[in-house]
């Protein structure tokens, strides 16, 4: 299929690298899109962060899990995780988290309108995953004016930016842990990536993405 295709679509910026070089001429980036949300206000008491994403391995959950155990139970950090229970073993061990950590909440599975809120109202989303296409959790949070800490992966450099602020080595919950107490402690840094999401923002505009496709299908009926 990707020999034939006269034109290849990937839906991130480090996309392109992982085709072939011979068929990289023939491709180009289109973000996907999500609408715009208003920046909801934020506890002033406690710092609250959120993941959206089903327990399955993909996701990488017990970096979070791992990260909830590292905080302190005297801190003010509280960690929501919302995502139905794909992987039994998982949610096992989310609900364990959840009874030892009071900071951790597994939320289970939550309507598509109610995760949008959670994450307006959030201060930060976290993105653990070890492998993605291009999450749309992503855009949806830096659409609502939420900043991220993700793990340095290919799929979330690819739309945040090589040189974004906001990032933590996979499987490592102790870089995880040090970002959302920064994140807590330091408004400054909380303010420089909320300005780094901001900028990347336009990226993920509807209009961005129908302009784009207008164009391909603009350009393929010419070379007809």
């Amino acid at each position: 299929s990707l020999q034939w295709a006269q034109r290849l679509v990937v839906l991130q910026d480090l996309g392109l690298a992982a085709l072939p070089a011979a068929l990289q001429p023939r491709a180009q980036v289109i973000f996907q899109s999500t609408s715009a949300r208003q920046r909801l206000p934020k506890s002033t008491r406690l710092l609250r962060a959120v993941m959206v994403g089903h327990l399955r391995e993909e996701k990488s959950p017990h970096t979070l899990f791992a990260a909830a155990r590292l905080l302190s139970t005297q801190e003010a950090i509280h960690i929501d995780h919302i995502g139905a229970p794909l992987d039994a073993a998982l949610a096992v061990q989310a609900q364990a988290t959840a009874a030892t950590c009071p900071g951790y909440r597994w939320l289970g599975a939550l309507p598509h309108e109610t995760t949008r809120r959670r994450i307006q109202r959030a201060h930060v989303l976290v993105h653990t995953s070890r492998m993605e296409g291009g999450a749309h959790v992503l855009m949806e949070a830096v659409r609502s004016g939420t900043p991220v800490l993700a793990s340095r992966i290919d799929g979330n450099v690819g739309m945040l930016g090589a040189d974004y602020a906001g990032y933590f080595d996979w499987d490592h919950a102790e870089q995880l842990v040090a970002l959302l107490r920064r994140c807590h402690h330091d408004p400054t840094f909380l303010a420089q990536l909320q300005a780094q999401c901001a900028a990347r923002a336009p990226l993920f505009a509807p209009e961005t993405e129908r302009l784009a496709l207008q164009q391909l299908v603009i350009e393929l009926t010419a070379a007809r």
